[in-house]
C-alpha cells in the first residue's frame, strides 16, 4: 500500500523529512477495523513526534492521527460496524499512524462519519473533538445544559484546531460566558464566527484586556499552546478555586504557584484511554457519535481551515511546516491518494 513515512527525525525543510514509500499491508485484530483511508487532517503531536523520535534503524515510522474513510473489513470480535460503513476517528498513538491507504483501529475508538459531511470535512474533526469535549465535560467538569451562565471560560490559542472545537462545545451546549484567544485579525474574526462571547489578543499583557471586558477574573482556563508563556497571566486571572486544563507540553510548570488560589490542575491527553485500554475507552466512540450528531443537527461545524489537495509526502511536507509556523487557523485537510 502507499503511505508516507520517515526513517529519521529531520527538519521540516529537508526533502527526506517524510517519504512516499510502499508498505505492507496492516491486518486487523479481533477488535480492529480495517480502514480504506480517504481523507486525513495534521495535528501538532504529529510535527512533534516526527522531531522527536527516531525510528528504528531500517523502520518506516508513518504519522496520522485523524481519519475519515470506509470499512473494508472487521475483526472477529467488532460488534459496532461492518464492511462499507463510513467512519472517523483520531486513533491510537502506540500503533501506526494513519498516513497510508489502509489502516487498522480499534472499533472502541471510532465514530459513525457524520452523515452532512464529506471525507475531507470530517477528517478534521475526531482527535480535536476527543480533545475539546474530553477536556470540557471531563477534565473541568462542565455540565452540559445552560446552568452555568456565571461562570467563564478563557480559552488561550482558540483559533487552532482543539480551540475551534472547544469554542463551539462551550458556546452551543453550556451557558458559560466564552472568550477565546488569537493575535492575527484574520484569526480573530474566526474565533468569533465560532462563537466566543469575546475575542482577545494573547500577543498581548490578558489582564487590562479581561478586565476592560468587565471580566476581572475567569472561572477557568484551558491552555491550549504557550501556557508556561501565560502561566503567571493566567493565574492572576482565574478566581480562587478556579479550574486549569492544559494540552501542551510546558518545559516546566510551577504548580506550587497554584496553591494561594486553591487553583486546580487538569491535564488532558486525548491518548490516555487508548495507550492503557482503559475499562471506559468505549466513551470516545460514543462521544464521537455525538459530534457526528450535533454536526448533523447543525448545532457544530467542522472546522476545517485549508485543504492542501492529495496525501502525499510534499503536500505533508508544507502542512508541518505551517503547523510549525504557529499561523494555522483551523486544521489542515488532504484527501485521496
Amino acid at each position: 500500500m502507499k503511505a508516507i513515512a520517515y526513517y529519521q527525525s529531520l527538519p521540516i525543510d529537508h526533502a527526506e523529512a517524510l517519504l512516499d514509500v510502499e508498505l505492507p499491508a496492516p491486518q486487523p485484530g479481533p477488535r480492529d477495523l480495517l480502514v480504506r483511508v480517504m481523507a486525513i487532517s495534521v495535528n501538532p503531536v504529529d510535527t512533534k513526534i516526527r522531531r522527536n523520535v527516531s525510528p528504528g534503524a531500517g523502520e518506516a515510522k508513518v504519522l496520522g492521527w485523524d481519519v475519515a474513510g470506509e470499512v473494508l473489513e472487521v475483526g472477529a470480535e467488532v460488534r459496532q460496524f461492518r464492511p462499507g460503513d463510513k467512519v472517523f476517528y483520531a486513533g491510537a498513538i502506540d500503533r501506526a499512524g494513519a498516513n497510508s491507504e489502509l489502516h487498522v483501529v480499534d472499533e472502541r475508538i471510532v465514530g459513525r462519519m457524520p452523515g452532512s459531511l464529506d471525507f475531507a470535512r470530517a477528517a478534521a474533526l475526531p482527535l480535536t473533538a476527543i480533545t475539546a469535549w474530553e477536556l470540557l465535560f471531563e477534565r473541568l467538569g462542565v455540565r452540559e445544559g445552560k446552568g452555568d451562565e456565571r461562570q467563564s471560560l478563557l480559552v488561550i490559542g482558540a483559533a487552532g484546531g482543539v480551540g475551534s472545537i472547544l469554542v463551539q462545545l462551550a458556546r452551543q451546549l453550556t451557558g458559560l460566558t466564552v472568550i477565546g484567544t488569537a493575535s492575527r485579525a484574520e484569526t480573530q474574526q474566526w474565533v468569533r464566527e465560532l462563537g466566543a462571547h469575546h475575542v482577545i489578543d494573547h500577543s498581548q499583557p490578558l489582564l487590562p484586556q479581561l478586565k476592560a471586558l468587565g471580566h476581572d477574573q475567569v472561572s477557568m482556563v484551558a491552555s491550549l499552546t504557550h501556557t508556561d508563556q501565560h502561566l503567571d497571566q493566567l493565574i492572576e486571572a482565574l478566581e480562587p478555586q478556579g479550574k486549569l486544563a492544559l494540552i501542551d507540553d510546558p518545559a516546566q510548570l510551577d504548580v506550587v504557584k497554584l496553591k494561594r488560589k486553591s487553583l486546580s490542575l487538569h491535564w488532558e491527553f486525548m491518548y490516555t484511554r487508548s495507550l492503557f485500554q482503559t475499562e471506559d475507552m468505549v466513551e470516545q466512540h460514543r462521544l464521537l457519535n455525538r459530534v457526528s450528531q450535533l454536526i448533523d443537527d447543525g448545532v457544530l461545524k467542522t472546522t476545517v481551515g485549508e485543504h492542501f489537495g492529495r496525501i502525499d509526502a510534499a503536500n505533508l511536507r508544507r502542512a508541518h511546516a505551517l503547523l510549525e509556523s504557529g499561523k494555522a487557523r483551523g486544521k489542515i485537510v488532504l484527501e485521496g491518494f
